[in-house]
């Protein structure tokens, strides 16, 4: 570290903070103590750490700070939904959302503040992109709902599932994004398995191949919404740079290194994407691996020109899918009232939220 502050603590790896710790003259064990402080812990500052002499805790504090998200506020959907609030260090707004359903409880946590890609459907992108987000803002979401669910569950069970899922693009932030996951089911941190957490992305092509290179065993959803270039192209602009036959080279490349089932998620639009036509162009992109189908009813947000479609056509477009011998599933929003379904996560730490 050569005596210069780096920006967080946790953005090196256990590895390296024992070499620091060797280097300092310290014995290589208080990194095993500090880490557990840092992670399993989640100690909000140095001083917490009341086990490390405090020689060392002066050490840390010249040379690392500790950045946490701090909780800013929650709203409950009627629902029973969660939205909360996140301030980050520089000022940065980001949500995550905890989704309860029949004891067990789901978190919905974010990866970037803001997002770049501007997808036409969605609050987030409205925004704009401001930053992505350290792998520790990541695990703090998860590790803060997790709490909130533990809280709320008799049985102490915690979270049953995580999902990339709130503000950004998980993988335009990939290496974060990856850590944060390697923390949350590490022993070390949070000691969740990999199979309850999915990383859904609207599809970066090559970021697909390298998260199957990388052997990543967490699940993973491919937001697609059309099956028609120029369609989706309208809705999520970034087709335009990398259009479906692109995206489909990599989904089989990803199946060929991972042999695992993916999901592909689908919201219906009013008369945009929503005709037996168009599902039969998703059963069509589907033929090329084995998938199953999420679809989704559309959030609305205001001035997008876009609306939900209608639940005879959700059906009638569900039903041509499944005598294609397709899985399908049809996912209600949850936590509509307070604009804390997907698509509507703005990071409005505002009047509206319940302060803490």
């Amino acid at each position: 570290m050569n005596g210069k502050p780096v920006s967080d603590i946790r953005d090196i790896s256990p590895e390296e903070l024992k070499s620091f710790l060797l280097a300092s003259n310290e014995k290589s064990f208080r990194g095993n103590q500090v880490s557990e402080w840092l992670w399993k812990k989640q100690c909000a500052s140095f001083d917490e750490m009341t086990d490390i002499p405090k020689t060392i805790r002066e050490l840390l504090k010249i040379n690392f700070t500790l950045h946490r998200a701090v909780l800013a506020g929650t709203q409950e959907s009627r629902d029973g939904t969660v939205k909360v609030g996140f301030s980050l260090y520089d000022g940065s707004a980001v949500e995550g959302v905890l989704i309860p359903s029949g004891g067990r409880y789901t978190a919905c946590i974010s990866s970037q503040a803001g997002c770049p890609l501007g997808c036409l459907f969605c609050a987030t992108g409205k925004q704009g992109f401001k930053r992505n987000l350290s792998s520790a803002e990541i695990f703090d979401q998860a590790a803060y709902l997790n709490t909130m669910a533990l809280e709320r569950t008799k049985n102490k069970a915690g979270l049953s599932n995580i999902v990339y899922m709130g503000m950004g693009e998980p993988l335009l932030n990939y290496e974060n994004v990856k850590r944060s996951v390697e923390m949350i089911t590490s022993a070390d941190g949070m000691g969740m398995s990999p199979q309850r957490i999915t990383i859904s992305s609207l599809g970066i092509p090559k970021i697909i191949r390298l998260l199957a290179d990388d052997g990543l065993k967490c699940h993973f959803a491919l937001s697609i919404h059309s099956a028609i270039n120029e369609k989706r192209s309208k809705l999520a602009p970034f087709n335009i740079r990398h259009p479906l036959e692109e995206l489909k080279e990599a989904l089989k490349y990803y199946y060929s290194k991972t042999k695992r089932r993916f999901t592909i998620e689908y919201i219906l639009f009013r008369d945009v994407n929503d005709s037996l036509a168009d599902a039969g162009e998703l059963a069509a992109f589907c033929k090329n691996f084995p998938v199953k189908v999420n679809l989704l009813e559309y959030n609305e947000v205001r001035g997008t020109g876009l609306f939900r479609t209608s639940s005879e056509k959700l059906l009638a477009f569900a039903g041509f899918l499944e005598k294609k011998n397709m899985v399908v599933n049809i996912r209600k929003s949850r936590g509509k009232d307070i604009d804390a379904a997907c698509g509507q996560l703005a990071g409005k730490i505002n009047s509206e939220i319940v302060k803490c």
